[in-house]
């Protein structure tokens, strides 16, 4: 039996009526909810209207619930999709022209909203999709890890190849999320193996990365948000948990969120690997918006991470782009109405949780945003937290 679970407040505070909240100005009236990713799971659904039921709160505006992917021209103000949108025609006809429009973002072809951008082609004049901007690679080519994108299955077996001859290579579908999609070849027998149970027709229409796999690693979130009047950016890590059938997923993120552009975050990350993530992501957000003309975003988070390769040695780079609203987004949400609501408060520090067991507690003061059975993925509870001022001051001395 499939259960499901509204917004609920912990807080007391939190369930004070709108007027006397904060807000971030916006000339939309009214905030709508857009699913237009096919597949996406129910506890995903859930909780994505929820964080944007949440935004409406945060902006002052009526939550006007679900709009009809299916009947563009529709007025829906300000925009909450749970995909990237990939057509900046359709994006129009939503109303949705700049990135005080939405929560999310806009790109000029679907490739670019996958993590098949991040890497080159294996040779120059192997398949690629429409629009395909081999200057995007070179300009990130020192902020990523080793890796090759292809859109063909002799194209990637090449690509396994050749970064096989210096280590173990991850496989990861452009069509996978949160992790999933993804394999290891650690020699060419198992590349072939990896690659024989993929669907072309697949691999030719969205793309597949190989990667250098990377041990003993963490994955650092750096991300920029402009929400109304409110601008903001943040770095954390992300962690992982096991699922109903042991397999590592995605467990949640715990952010330190400041105001200002990601130039504010480099000078207030006290850890090297920290600043060194803001500069990678930095530079990555920058080719991006060069090198894909008519692409704008408001929620963009990038991952990067850092670890060893099977050499031992230590390499960091980012693996991946976020135009969307994701799992990090309630901690996001809830960060941003904190610096709504205090003026004074210079930074905040929020974290999403997300847990595979039944009956899970949530702890006072969290936001639940789904707590009840998926038919795919089973018991699941999902929560967001703002800490006290003391955490977010303990944060700043040993950042996430």
């Amino acid at each position: 039996m499939t259960q499901t679970a509204q917004t609920v407040q912990t807080d007391p505070d939190a369930c004070a009526p709108r007027a006397r909240r904060s807000t971030a100005a916006t000339a939309h009236t009214q905030v709508s909810f857009l699913a237009c990713r096919a597949g996406a799971r129910e506890h995903e659904l859930v909780a994505q209207r929820a964080v944007a039921e949440r935004l409406a709160a945060l902006l002052g505006c009526r939550f006007a619930g679900d709009a009809d992917p299916a009947a563009p021209g529709a007025s829906i103000g300000y925009a909450v999709p749970n995909d990237t949108l990939t057509s900046i025609e359709a994006a129009r006809q939503w109303g949705i022209r700049g990135e005080e429009d939405l929560f999310g973002g806009v790109v000029p072809f679907p490739f670019v909203a996958t993590k098949t951008i991040t890497h080159p082609l294996v040779e120059p004049d192997a398949a690629a999709p429409v629009g395909w901007c081999g200057e995007f690679a070179e300009r990130v080519s020192e902020v990523v890890l080793p890796g090759l994108s292809a859109f063909s299955l002799d194209d990637a077996r090449r690509a396994g190849r050749r970064l096989l001859r210096d280590g173990p290579v991850r496989l990861k579908l452009a069509s996978g999320v949160g992790g999933s999609g993804q394999s290891l070849a650690r020699d060419v027998g198992q590349l072939e193996a990896r690659l024989a149970a993929l669907d072309a027709a697949e691999v030719a229409a969205h793309g597949i990365v190989l990667e250098r796999n990377l041990a003993d690693a963490r994955t650092y979130s750096i991300g920029v948000l402009r929400v109304g009047s409110l601008t903001a950016s943040y770095f954390g890590t992300q962690r992982t948990t096991r699922n109903r059938h042991g397999d590592e997923v995605y467990g949640g993120s715990t952010l330190t969120l400041v105001r200002g552009g990601l130039e504010a975050l480099e000078p207030l990350a006290g850890d090297a690997d920290v600043r060194r993530a803001v500069a990678m992501a930095r530079t990555y957000h920058g080719a991006a918006l060069a090198c894909f003309a008519g692409m704008f975003a408001s929620r963009c988070n990038y991952d990067v991470l850092q670890g060893r390769d099977a050499s031992g040695r230590q390499l960091a780079g980012v693996l991946e782009q976020s135009w969307r609203i994701g799992g990090a987004s309630g901690a996001e949400v809830a960060a941003l109405q904190a610096l709504c609501d205090e003026p004074g408060r210079g930074r905040v520090r929020a974290s999403t949780v997300e847990v595979h067991a039944p009956d899970a507690a949530v702890p006072e003061g969290a936001t639940l945003y789904f707590q009840g059975i998926d038919e795919h993925v089973g018991p699941i509870t999902k929560y967001a937290l703002v800490h006290s001022h003391a955490d977010a001051r303990r944060e700043d001395r040993d950042p996430a």
